[in-house]
């Protein structure tokens, strides 16, 4: 468990590889009447990307943050509506998307997910659902604001999709598949064609694959593509068109395909690994999917690898060890 928390750990705070060109970052900005895009600050306190659309009557949230995020959120939030925020919707299990969700429901509101962020809870989160420590404990070790506060699972769960309507909005919350997790889900805005994503599709070095599936991811990224979304907002980095939904589809085709050559080559997990900077140099060629490239490269070609019938790099421990000690975490 301990493992899993510190590889988690590091996924959320990869350093850059590149300089990437964004929207100013802790700042709202208006996508659509009543709908708003917030960019969280990764680099230096660990926030995901948060999305807001206001009804008649009440304010869906898109992803929880971590309780530092949400506590930055939710006055911006009060700033433009008297309205209650009534739902928080997790878009998957991780600690930046779900761990302010105890900051929401003192602020009012329901944690909404699909069903397989629960499992993913019960399976990581055994501080809470069992008698060890989980995630949860092993990152609080590090970050105050998740100490000072408790673990809080969504509530009102959706096996396929969830509908939010009234006179002046429709949202709905949808699965695909496994991807970033066995539990992503969507926030998907018709009328707006607006598509919020979380970590099933983000813009920048940000894809942590330790807890998904790359070749079910891929399936997953080609149906929501079916949608034909006018604006993607991802769960890190800054929104853009449906270019981002179509770049980071390609960048994971690209690098399978490359492995699955090595694979067919018979290489070993060894002569893999050897290669991870041919690798690089490949997607390097691809301008508009090289900013992909980051700390995490390695364990991405790793989880690809053993997808494909190879073997792990390494030992685990020694894995877990380089990734923390590469990871930035910070200590709101």
């Amino acid at each position: 468990m301990k493992l899993r928390a510190l590889i988690w750990a590091a996924a959320l705070c990869s350093s850059l590889e590149f300089s990437l060109g964004r929207a100013e970052v802790n700042k709202a900005e208006k996508v659509g009447e009543g709908v708003y895009f917030h960019e969280g600050d990764i680099g230096r306190k660990g926030h995901c990307n948060n999305g807001w659309i206001i009804f008649s009557d009440y304010v869906l949230v898109v992803d929880g943050n971590f309780p530092s995020g949400a506590n930055e959120v939710i006055p911006k939030i009060r700033a433009m509506t008297d309205k209650p925020i009534r739902f928080a919707f997790n878009t998957h299990a991780h600690g930046d998307h779900a761990y302010g969700n105890r900051i929401w429901h003192e602020a009012g509101a329901v944690a909404v997910a699909h069903e397989g962020v629960l499992d993913e809870m019960k399976s990581n989160e055994t501080g809470y659902f069992g008698d060890r420590p989980g995630r949860w404990e092993d990152l609080a070790k590090n970050r105050k604001d998740v100490a000072d506060t408790k673990l809080h699972p969504p509530s009102l769960l959706f096996r396929n999709e969830l509908f939010f309507e009234d006179k002046t909005q429709r949202v709905e919350l949808l699965y695909f598949g496994v991807a970033h997790t066995r539990g992503d889900g969507w926030a998907w805005l018709p009328k707006e064609r607006i598509l919020f994503s979380g970590d099933a599709c983000v813009n920048g070095p940000y894809n942590y694959v330790g807890d998904g599936n790359v070749d079910q991811w891929i399936r997953t990224l080609e149906a929501v593509r079916k949608l034909k979304p006018r604006l993607v907002c991802p769960g890190h980095g800054p929104m853009g068109g449906p270019e981002v939904l179509d770049q980071q589809l390609r960048y994971f085709v690209t690098l399978r395909n490359e492995i699955r050559k090595l694979h067919a080559a018979g290489k070993t997990a060894v002569e893999v690994k050897e290669s991870i900077d041919a690798l690089k140099a490949v997607i390097r060629k691809d301008d508009e999917i090289a900013r992909y490239l980051g700390t995490m490269f390695e364990g991405q070609v790793e989880k690809i690898h053993v997808e494909l019938g190879g073997k792990p790099f390494q030992r685990a421990a020694d894995r877990a060890d380089k990734h923390w000690r590469e990871a930035r975490l910070t200590k709101p």
